[in-house]
């Protein structure tokens, strides 16, 4: 993929990774990834906006094979999938300097061994003027690391927001046009890295909130060109005020609990509350952060495996108070041959989280009709406390 213009004199110098498939080794990219790099030419001096993924760093290479002289690197983030390119472009750039945030530089150091005397850091609102172009250094952390921040091209308006506003989407269109794909893309990307900072992200759209901004261009997936839309989304996706949603993870060894699932989804049908089922023999993780962006209310399905409760939902569990959603309320259903102590386990785990506790359902064996009932009770106290969702 060769350059493409934002703006005269403002590249997008990225690379689409349109094969991968997995990210850190955890998260599932269904539909690929891109590492966005930026090159802006001022009249006195010339800025590439991060790099890319080290595997694709031919590719950036490639882009900048005209480029005689880049005075700056900006890196926005430390992470390997932004920076890990770096030593290659200062290879080729010798008095390139490297800038970055203050609490950034020992942790480039750290990750990428990159000599103290490249690195000058930069404070938060700082301003570099390139000529006839003014950058403005906005720090925005937690953004998914504590040393991330974004920066303002002042004459064009456009915010390089790093991982703030991205998404995994190869696409080869540089602004988002299918905006239900991209939502999709944004909301997942927004589950499976945003959403545990939640609050301060509450603050970092506080901060731009007065910027006037042309275009939001992220180091992921494509640039937005109405950069309202995504805004509004993340104002959605970090609000307090959950959705009349119930989400239930679960799995099932000789179907008593899929019976008590399948039964609860029944009764909450009936009391017009929306519910998101997944099977954990087969989930994606995705799917099932995305789901928890909005639910009110999380419903545990598990069978008892030697006394606790199974791995699987062991899992899915340790994600659910990783990623910290708004959840309010959270039961346990499920089925148990003999004893344990499955529901002590679960409650164990759940410490991030400030949610209350309904009257769970653990029965012995296959459900009987005072099991069901029991159900219903479960469904019937959610539905009460989801009035004020609906």
């Amino acid at each position: 993929m060769k350059v493409r213009q934002i703006m005269p004199d403002v590249y997008w110098s990225g690379a689409i990774d349109w094969d991968r498939r997995l990210f850190d080794s955890l998260i599932p990219l269904p539909d690929g990834t891109s590492y966005n790099a930026y090159l802006i030419k001022g009249t006195e001096k010339t800025v590439l906006l991060d790099t890319v993924d080290p595997s694709m760093s031919y590719v950036l290479l490639a882009q900048l094979k005209d480029i005689q002289n880049i005075d700056y690197i900006i890196v926005h983030h430390v992470e390997q999938d932004h920076s890990g390119s770096l030593p290659i472009v200062l290879e080729k750039y010798k008095s390139a300097k490297v800038l970055i945030s203050t609490r950034g530089k020992d942790m480039l150091i750290d990750h990428l061994h990159i000599p103290q005397d490249r690195i000058i850091t930069v404070e938060d609102g700082e301003t570099l003027s390139l000529g006839d172009k003014t950058l403005r250094f906005i720090y925005t952390p937690w953004v998914h690391w504590p040393e991330t921040m974004s920066t303002y091209l002042v004459e064009d308006k456009i915010l390089f927001t790093c991982d703030f506003f991205g998404s995994h989407l190869a696409t080869n269109e540089l602004y988002a046009r299918d905006k239900s794909r991209v939502y999709e893309a944004a909301k997942r990307y927004y589950a499976e890295i945003m959403m545990p900072f939640r609050g301060i992200i509450k603050k970092n759209l506080e901060k731009i909130k007065d910027i006037e901004i042309s275009i939001i261009a992220p180091s992921h997936g494509p640039l937005y060109d109405e950069p309202e839309f995504i805004i509004e989304a993340y104002e959605d996706w970090t609000s307090d005020k959950p959705k009349n949603t119930v989400v239930i993870p679960y799995i099932s060894m000789h179907n008593s609990t899929k019976i008590m699932v399948e039964y609860l989804i029944c009764s909450l049908t009936q009391k017009d509350i929306r519910v998101e089922r997944f099977d954990l023999a087969s989930v994606d993780l995705g799917k099932l952060a995305m789901s928890l962006v909005d639910a009110a209310t999380v419903v545990v399905g598990t069978p008892t495996v030697l006394a606790g409760p199974h791995p699987n939902v062991v899992y899915a569990v340790y994600l659910l108070n990783a990623l910290r959603p708004k959840t309010r309320y959270v039961s346990v259903i499920g089925s148990y041959g003999w004893g344990g102590k499955t529901l002590e386990i679960l409650k164990g785990m759940l410490t991030n989280l400030k949610v209350e506790l309904l009257e769970p359902v653990l029965v012995k064996g296959l459900p009987n009709e005072e099991d069901l009932k029991a159900i219903d009770k479960l469904a019937s106290s959610i539905a009460e406390k989801h009035k004020e969702f609906s």
